[in-house]
C-alpha cells in the first residue's frame, strides 16, 4: 500500500487514534501513545525502545517505557476498541472467521513473564521464548488481529515470587493455550463480534472440552485433530480419524480449492464422513481430510460442526482460512514490530503487543479506506 499524501495520512491517523483517546486518560500518556504508533507504523528495520524514540524526537527511549510500564491508561479497554474497529471494519456475520492460534517470541535469560525453554513454531524447535495466544478475525475484505493473551507455564505459575517479580498478580492462575484460548473466543462472543465460523489448528481443535463449549453455544467450526483423534462412527461405533478416511472409496475425494496462498492458489483433494449420529435436529457433524496432491500420504484431519445443509465446499473454505493467522503474524511482526520489544514486565507485555495491533488495525482500516476511494472516511467509532 502506497499513500502519496502525507497531510491525508497524517489526518487519518489522529482521526483513528481519537477514537481511543478516552483510553489514555492523561494528555502525556496519549502523546506517547500517539508517538509509539507512529514508530510502530514507520519503516524502522528495528522498532525498538531506542529507535522508536529516535523516531520520536526523545533522547532516549524512557517516556516511551513508561507509557508501557508506568503511566495509567486502559490497555484491555484498548484491546475492545481494535476488536470493535475491526469488526466494524471487515466484520461478516456469514463469512467471517475467528482463528485461534499461538505464536512465539525468542527471548534470552529468565526474568521476561512467561519465558521459558518451550517449542515455539515460529522457530520450529524448543527455544527460550514467550508464548502468545492469539484470535484473528478474516473475511473477505481482510484479517487482523483482535485479541491476546500471554501464556505462562506452570513453573511460573507455581513461583508466585517469581510471578511478582515480572508484576504478576497471585490471582493470575495456570491456564492451557486451549483455556487461552476458549477465553478469547468468549470475549468476542460476547462483544457482538459477527462472525460465522471458528477454526483453529489441532494444539487447540484436539481438546473435546474447547469443541463442546463451542457446540453448546451452537458455534460452527472446522477444526483441524490429529491422526489419532477418536471419533463416533454413523454405527455408534468409534474409529480412529486416519483409519475411518483410509475406508473410504476414490470416488469420495474431490480436488478443491481452500484459498490463494503466497505461492498462488492452495489445491488438495479433500473427502468427508458423516460422524455422530446422535445430534441436535438441524445440525451435523462431519470429519473432513486434506490430502496433498502431490503426496498421497501427506493427510490432515478436521471435525466440522455446522447446520445440516453446510456443503463440503464451504467446509473447505473455513479450513484454507487458518492461513489468515499466519499472515497476521508475518505483517504484524514486519509491519507494525509486534515482536520487537525490549519489555520484561507482564503488564508491558500486553501494552506494546495491544499498541501493535492498534497499528496493524490502523493499516486495515486505512486499506479499506484507500480501496473505497474514500481518503476522507472516519473510522468506526468504539
Amino acid at each position: 500500500m502506497v499513500v502519496t499524501d502525507l497531510e491525508t495520512w497524517s489526518r487519518e491517523f489522529f482521526d483513528f487514534l481519537a477514537g481511543f483517546a478516552h483510553r489514555f486518560p492523561r494528555v502525556e500518556s496519549r502523546r506517547q501513545a500517539a508517538s509509539y504508533l507512529r514508530g510502530l507504523l514507520s519503516e524502522l528495520e528495528r522498532k525498538n525502545g531506542w529507535t522508536l524514540a529516535e523516531t520520536a524526537g526523545e533522547h532516549g527511549p524512557q517516556r516511551l517505557q513508561r507509557l508501557l510500564n508506568f503511566y495509567a491508561w486502559d490497555t484491555d479497554g484498548l484491546r475492545d476498541d481494535i476488536r470493535t474497529c475491526v469488526a466494524e471494519t471487515i466484520g461478516d456475520a456469514d463469512n467471517g472467521v475467528l482463528i485461534l492460534d499461538d505464536t512465539g517470541f525468542l527471548k534470552k535469560g529468565a526474568r521476561s513473564a512467561g519465558v521459558a525453554r518451550q517449542y515455539s513454531g515460529t522457530a520450529g524447535r524448543i527455544e527460550n521464548c514467550q508464548i502468545g495466544v492469539f484470535l484473528a478475525y478474516a473475511g473477505p475484505q481482510g484479517r487482523a488481529l483482535i485479541d491476546r493473551e500471554l501464556y505462562l507455564p506452570s513453573a511460573w505459575t507455581e513461583d508466585r515470587q517469581r510471578c511478582r517479580a515480572a508484576g504478576i498478580s497471585d490471582d493470575i492462575a495456570f491456564a492451557t493455550k486451549p483455556d487461552l484460548g476458549q477465553a478469547l473466543l468468549k470475549r468476542a462472543v460476547e462483544a457482538g463480534v459477527p462472525f460465522g465460523w471458528v477454526t483453529a489448528d489441532e494444539a487447540y481443535g484436539g481438546v473435546s472440552r474447547l469443541r463442546r463449549w463451542m457446540e453448546e453455544r451452537a458455534i460452527a467450526h472446522v477444526v483441524a485433530v490429529p491422526k489419532s483423534q477418536m471419533v463416533i462412527t454413523m454405527d455408534l461405533g468409534q474409529s480412529r480419524a486416519d483409519r475411518l478416511i483410509a475406508g473410504l472409496g476414490e470416488e469420495t475425494w474431490h480436488r478443491l480449492s481452500c484459498g490463494e496462498g503466497a505461492h498462488g492458489t492452495r489445491v488438495y483433494d479433500w473427502a468427508s464422513a458423516d460422524i455422530r449420529p446422535l445430534r441436535e435436529p438441524g445440525k451435523a457433524h462431519w470429519l473432513l481430510a486434506r490430502r496433498n496432491v502431490n503426496d498421497p500420504d501427506n493427510l490432515a484431519y478436521y471435525i466440522c460442526f455446522a447446520d445440516e445443509s453446510t456443503t463440503v465446499e464451504e467446509l473447505v473454505r473455513v479450513a484454507g482460512s487458518r492461513w489468515a493467522i499466519e499472515e497476521c503474524f508475518q505483517a504484524a511482526k514486519n509491519e507494525t514490530g509486534l515482536d520487537h520489544y525490549q519489555v520484561r514486565g507482564y503488564r508491558a507485555w500486553y501494552r506494546h503487543i495491544t499498541l501493535s495491533m492498534a497499528a496493524s488495525a490502523f493499516l486495515l482500516w486505512l486499506r479499506q479506506a484507500l480501496k473505497k476511494g474514500d481518503q476522507s472516511a472516519t473510522r468506526p467509532r468504539p
